[in-house]
């Protein structure tokens, strides 16, 4: 090992400037995200921005000790992580659980293998062995946040064997060079997996997501062989670009949905980088950038940003299923809000008598300190039997939690009984609904043109026309249904060209995609440029409690007021007034809700029907002259 250098000699400050206001800005985007869905299209990000902080901080402290004592003693270091993390984990965990075998239902589904993931800090892998989509919005798993937390701690395990190993090597730009080829790897990896279908298995994945990590390793290796007086051009110029790097944080989290191939193709990474800049402009010394990033109210969110994102999401879960009847659209922020306001309450109370003290004294030293602090031996009795039946009792109400666990939330059940129906050896649809009320199907009214059969049309959609399905079959007998869970509208102009070069392709077209994010014109074009104007096309609306919703209907009726050969079936009106024949998702519906939805799609083929013929030969409609 080299001579240590002026700065690894000299003492560096335990608190460096600027990250708790980069944690406050990374836990706001990631709440924003999950409360208020549409608000911030890349609010997921902030979730790399903590990866590099992490890795920054927990390399520092490791050479740091290396340095002092010329050894890691890995079992304290470990230890130190458990006071960190563990208190407020269990806390989350069995308060939360308890909860939902309150309100039961769907926060209970799949709650054993996620507590099973909280107290193994496993979570993520244990998601990608159930093929569970952090983005299926069907299942909202009550921890399903808690896939970072198990790849921070699987690094947290591993990296001190791999940091003594790096700082074995005598060349300081071989250090970086090996933390950064790591980064690379991982990055590379995340690229090359991702493939075309859901990327849950690289978001997931500590292999494929740990560059952040590894890249804020390399800057704490870098701030370790800094000379102890920067330059004057660095002290002027790296706060200057880093004030640009989380400018570029920002705009990324406003722009960048998840969906977005260049995500996992070199966006995060990109985040990463961005965000090493960040820190590295904010702690040198005299930066403009730490001061401001060092505003109290920052800061104040920054010491509690792990309680902040421990909380946030199980609350909102809880929250969206504790209300006996759906909120009335247009008033969906008021969940988030609510969600807000608890989940701000209980991480304050955390961080102030669990977090903080735990983390300073240790275990014993705080619950000797609590029991300790009462006047009298008859209340300390009083205290730790409050306390230990408290224990029991959330403990107890946990387990029970997991026992009753329903198996598939309502969504899933309406999505899976559609499916089942449109399988080739599935059960064929009645022709009655579950309510008793006659099927309705492609009957017309006296004096009205006849709408097109069942077998004249394809359906193209995602998983509310899967739950639909079996009504939409006793509607239209022999419609073709396509339709899969988390489809996106950008995904149809492929399956729509596939099906036209075969020969398959029938006169109608139904599009019911566009409630799992937003939608472009350009889809649409594509696919009528596909089907040609001799072919109708019924695009349905979007009915979710999502941000982006307004802006795909209004898409979708602008693209039917153009052509003459286009309807806009309009299922987000006619549901709106009977949200309680949705499932608690307010997205997915049930056997009366799906009679609904055949409705809105026969009032569409009908008002196709009824127009005026066109000039020149005509196959169920011709585009009209564009407006």
């Amino acid at each position: 090992m080299p001579a240590r250098t002026p700065a690894e000699s000299a003492p560096r400050s335990s608190r460096l400037a600027g990250l708790d206001g980069l944690r406050a800005i990374a836990v706001g985007a990631v709440i924003l995200y999950h409360l208020g869905p549409g608000i911030l299209p890349g609010g997921y990000l902030g979730v790399d921005v903590f990866f590099v902080i992490s890795g920054f901080l927990i390399t520092g402290l490791l050479i740091r000790e290396k340095d002092s004592s010329g050894r890691i003693r890995i079992g304290g270091f470990w230890m130190r992580r458990a006071r960190r993390l563990l208190p407020a984990l269990v806390l989350v965990v069995v308060v939360s659980a308890s909860a939902a075998l309150v309100v039961g239902g769907n926060p209970l589904v799949h709650l054993g293998r996620q507590v099973l993931g909280a107290a193994t800090f496993s979570s993520n892998w244990l998601s990608i062995a159930a093929t569970q989509s952090y983005f299926d919005e069907t299942t909202p798993e009550l921890f399903r946040n808690l896939w970072s937390l198990a790849v921070e701690e699987q690094f947290y395990l591993a990296w001190p064997f791999v940091i003594l190993v790096v700082l074995a090597v005598r060349l300081r730009q071989a250090r970086v060079f090996i933390v950064l080829a790591i980064a690379a790897g991982s990055a590379v990896a995340m690229a090359v997996l991702a493939g075309s279908g859901d990327p849950s298995r690289v978001y997931f994945g500590s292999d494929t997501h740990s560059f952040g990590l590894a890249i804020g390793a390399a800057l704490a290796i870098l701030h370790r062989d800094w000379p102890a007086s920067t330059g004057r051009l660095a002290r002027r110029s790296l706060p200057a670009i880093a004030v640009i790097a989380v400018l570029g944080i920002v705009a990324l989290v406003i722009t960048l949905p998840a969906d977005n191939p260049f995500v996992y193709r070199g966006g995060l990474a990109l985040v990463a980088m961005l965000s090493v800049v960040a820190i590295a402009g904010a702690i040198i010394s005299g930066s403009r950038v730490g001061a401001v990033l060092d505003w109290s109210p920052l800061r104040w969110i920054g010491a509690r940003s792990y309680g902040l994102y421990l909380w946030h999401w199980p609350v909102f879960v809880l929250v969206t299923d504790a209300l006996p009847t759906p909120p009335p659209p247009g008033t969906e922020w008021m969940l988030g809000s609510i969600a807000l306001t608890i989940t701000v309450i209980f991480a304050g109370a955390s961080y102030r008598f669990i977090e903080h003290p735990i983390c300073r004294d240790g275990f014993r030293a705080t619950v000797s300190r609590w029991i300790g602090s009462r006047p009298r031996s008859r209340q300390r009795i009083g205290a730790i039997g409050s306390a230990i039946a408290l224990i029991v009792t959330l403990s107890g109400a946990t387990g029970r939690a997991i026992v009753v666990d329903p198996g598939m939330t309502d969504a899933q059940a309406a999505i899976t009984h559609g499916r089942e129906s449109v399988l080739p050896s599935g059960p064929k649809p009645s022709t009655t609904a579950a309510t008793g009320t006659p099927s309705p199907g492609p009957a017309t009214v006296p004096g009205s043109a006849a709408v097109p059969g069942g077998d004249q049309i394809d359906a193209i959609g995602d998983s509310v026309m899967l739950a639909s399905a079996p009504e939409l079959q006793a509607g239209f007998p022999g419609i073709q249904i396509d339709a899969v869970v988390s489809r996106q509208l950008s995904s149809a102009p492929a399956i729509v060209r596939e099906m036209h070069d075969s020969g398959t392709l029938r006169p109608v077209l139904l599009i019911g995609l566009g409630t799992n994010g937003p939608i472009d014109r350009q889809s649409l074009d594509q696919i009528r440029s596909i089907v040609g104007p001799r072919h109708e096309i019924v695009v349905v609306s979007v009915q979710a409690p999502r941000g982006w919703t307004d802006g795909v209907n209004d898409t979708l009726t602008r693209f039917a007021q153009q052509y003459r050969s286009v309807e806009l079936a309009n299922w987000q009106q006619d549901i709106s007034t009977r949200l309680d024949l949705l499932a608690r998702d307010q997205i997915h519906p049930g056997p009366a809700g799906g009679l609904i939805y055949v409705r809105a799609v026969t009032d569409a083929l009908q008002r196709l029907a009824d127009q005026p013929p066109a000039r020149g030969p005509n196959h169920f409609g011709i585009a009209r002259t564009p407006l």
